[in-house]
């Protein structure tokens, strides 16, 4: 199931009808201690880096999403769930941010801000997120609307990148299980749609891998599904 973090503000609806229309299993996550059973979360959101901080650090929201991230668990961030996961923020000097990735949020150079509308949104053909976006050729466009753009220290981490009166900047980052990305998926039509149901697919694909692997390495694995027997069941996969 996913869990849609509930911290006070973002685009919480619009992301819950999004996950509707794609049939996914969605319910809020209302507090910091109710993550346990979620098999994946998504962190939207939009507004002010110290005030996003603010409620997180209240909520205890900010230790959950730590330690989310820290267990290797699917993790999506929208918007200022994407910036939050750096070290600091221009928007905030001295306020803190999550610390998850290595980076710094800078404000746009150019006196037209925030930036709103739509990108072309450019990633690589071998991205678990954006594989079924057509983000080759052509390149997707996406909803954004912002003023400050991420700036990892480890560009490796980028997966997708756009551009605004001349800044080429990070529009998605992806470590394995955490992605996050600038733009909202939500409000970007089929291209958004897409990429949350490669987070959705790819959640599952790395259950249905770790649930695999648990059954060839122990003797407890007595058969596969269409066959009768056991008291336990994980993707297809029977256990006693």
């Amino acid at each position: 199931m996913t869990g849609v973090i509930n911290y006070g503000a973002g685009n919480l609806g619009s992301v819950m009808n999004a996950l509707a229309r794609l049939g996914a299993e969605a319910q809020f996550v209302e507090t910091a201690g109710d993550t346990g059973r979620f098999d994946r979360l998504i962190f939207p959101g939009d507004g002010h880096f110290a005030q996003t901080m603010t409620a997180l650090n209240e909520t205890g929201y900010a230790g959950a999403i730590r330690d989310w991230i820290a267990a290797g668990k699917p993790f999506l961030g929208i918007c200022i769930g994407l910036q939050v996961l750096f070290e600091s923020s221009e928007e905030a000097p001295g306020v803190p941010g999550l610390a998850v990735i290595k980076g710094r949020v800078k404000k746009f150079p150019c006196k037209k801000t925030p930036q709103i509308g739509w990108n072309e949104t450019e990633s690589p053909r071998d991205s678990p997120l954006f594989h079924k976006t057509g983000a080759a050729s052509p390149a997707p466009f996406f909803y954004y609307i912002h003023s400050y753009y991420c700036v990892p220290d480890d560009g490796a981490a980028v997966t997708a990148t756009t551009e605004y009166y001349g800044t080429r900047y990070c529009a998605a980052i992806e470590q394995g299980p955490l992605a996050a990305v600038q733009f909202h998926p939500e409000k970007s039509g089929e291209a958004g749609l897409s990429l949350l149901r490669s987070l959705t697919l790819a959640a599952i694909r790395r259950k249905d891998a770790a649930a695999s692997s648990y059954c060839a390495s122990s003797a407890r694995c007595s058969s596969i599904a269409g066959v009768s027997g056991g008291n336990f069941s994980i993707n297809r996969i029977k256990f006693t």
